[in-house]
């Protein structure tokens, strides 16, 4: 799953969000978004600290894993304390975990990287949209993938923050090839196309795409994409 991830087979890629999704319909809702063009799920992860929502767990996670076990799973951790997480979520099927510098710091962030990608995953840095980009731009390399959130965490459905595209479009340049520029907050076909010219090679999309009949899922795929 890591080489689907830092070589994937098409850029930019749509990783519906499964905290839109009908959890009690929850493997046959994300094979339907995987079905009509998805390319990974995007796996948010909330303790209720953190973030003011509690979601879900590695529970879960292992039973969509064990569902869908051709899907990579990308594990978003909006949790205070991201260390206690990581083992559990990659032996639940995760392919990639993220977790933010307002948890643990940017030292904390490169750490915990290192001890991800020992485990066999990939791993991310998360920024909120407060939070200042200067001081992460001599780390990028530490990770796998940059994710700047374009809401403030917590709920979805949330109106997107058009001021955070400056921050990928100086992110961007700065990243290898094999590095992805992950946008998770508010993201439709009408903001995508500002989200993708911006760098973004990896859209999250949770209540504009979960939020649709099945049948309309495509073709809202293929414009949040851009094909």
């Amino acid at each position: 799953m890591q080489s689907f991830f830092r070589a994937p087979p098409r850029l930019p890629l749509v990783a519906p969000s499964i905290l839109s999704s009908d959890f009690a319909n929850l493997a046959a809702d994300c094979r339907d978004a995987l079905a009509a063009g998805g390319d990974l799920l995007h796996v948010d992860v909330m303790d209720g600290h953190f973030v003011p929502n509690l979601t879900l767990g590695p529970a879960l996670t292992r039973s969509l894993h064990r569902a869908l076990p051709g899907a990579f799973l990308d594990v978003h951790l909006m949790v205070r304390d991201p260390g206690v997480f990581v083992g559990p979520f990659i032996e639940a099927g995760a392919g990639n975990i993220t977790f933010h510098v307002e948890a643990i710091g940017l030292e904390g962030c490169v750490r915990l990287a290192e001890r991800v990608r020992g485990m066999g995953a990939t791993a991310g840095i998360a920024i909120n949209p407060p939070t200042q980009v200067r001081d992460l731009l001599g780390s990028l390399d530490a990770f796998d993938l940059i994710l700047v959130m374009s809401v403030n965490p917590g709920f979805g459905g949330q109106a997107f923050i058009p001021e955070v595209l400056a921050k990928t479009r100086e992110i961007s340049p700065r990243l290898r090839p094999e590095q992805r520029l992950e946008m998770d907050g508010g993201i439709s076909p009408e903001t995508a196309p500002a989200v993708r010219e911006a760098g973004c090679d990896v859209l999250v999309a949770g209540s504009s795409l979960f939020g649709r009949p099945s049948a309309e899922r495509r073709s809202l795929i293929r414009a949040i994409r851009g094909a």
